[in-house]
């Protein structure tokens, strides 16, 4: 059947068109996403008390890590569960991931490199982030090794995931995305940026913060030294 993805030629068996108006799915989506990240937003303020002050930045850090958790279990999830029959479904997930594959066909055709770092992100990625929102919310000690931890490890999987995609086109002449402005610049590089920029400002802050923690420790063994 007839499919509108890159290369041209390729094989998405079982093809089935979207059958919901992108401007009902998306806004449905959309809610979705709102929902999560105002919950952790409010969550993370309700869970301060009188001896700590929550931070602007402990609010956008649980809000952020609530969406990514959101979407590494429930929305990769359903493509990892689904990945050799999901060109054929039309759930709303299913929608939403052919609509962003016109953008990058390797998730229609179980890729392997995808399929692999989709099953980290599943497994890994998207648990340690709900256990970092915790952290933040809990005002618990290890909040900043976990962040980093999940940082690092967004940071590692887009850059893989645009080299790749690079090397391909630079080397073998194979694109996977459609040339069209809001296929390549929106959703491929658009919508993958923020873990290519979020990262580095939320490692800055543990950086900031582990430095101050171990700068006011030697102080303080400073000090009992000289008493």
């Amino acid at each position: 059947m007839d499919h509108p993805y890159y290369p041209l030629g390729v094989s998405i068996p079982n093809y089935r068109p979207n059958d919901l108006p992108l401007s009902r799915s998306l806004p449905i989506f959309g809610t979705l996403i709102g929902a999560v990240v105002l919950s952790a937003y409010l969550l993370a303020g309700s869970a301060s008390d009188s001896r700590r002050r929550v931070r602007p930045v402990d609010r956008f850090a649980a809000s952020w890590f609530a969406l990514c958790g959101f979407l590494h279990i429930a929305f990769e999830g359903y493509y990892i569960l689904h990945r050799t029959d999901i060109s054929g479904k039309n759930t709303l997930f299913a929608q939403l991931w052919k609509e962003y594959t016109l953008s990058d066909s390797r998730y229609l055709t179980s890729d392997i490199f995808t399929v692999c770092v989709e099953t980290i992100t599943v497994f890994a990625w998207g648990p340690l982030s709900l256990i970092t929102l915790l952290c933040i919310c809990t005002n618990h000690p290890s909040r900043h090794l976990f962040q980093i931890v999940v940082c690092v490890a967004h940071l590692y999987g887009v850059a893989l995931y645009y080299a790749t995609n690079w090397a391909e086109q630079r080397f073998h002449s194979v694109s996977y995305s459609r040339p069209e402005f809001l296929y390549f610049w929106v959703y491929y590089v658009g919508f993958n940026a923020p873990w290519a920029v979020v990262p580095f400002f939320l490692l800055a802050d543990s950086y900031s913060r582990i430095v101050t923690a171990f700068r006011t420790l030697h102080e303080k063994e400073s000090q009992q030294k000289n008493e």
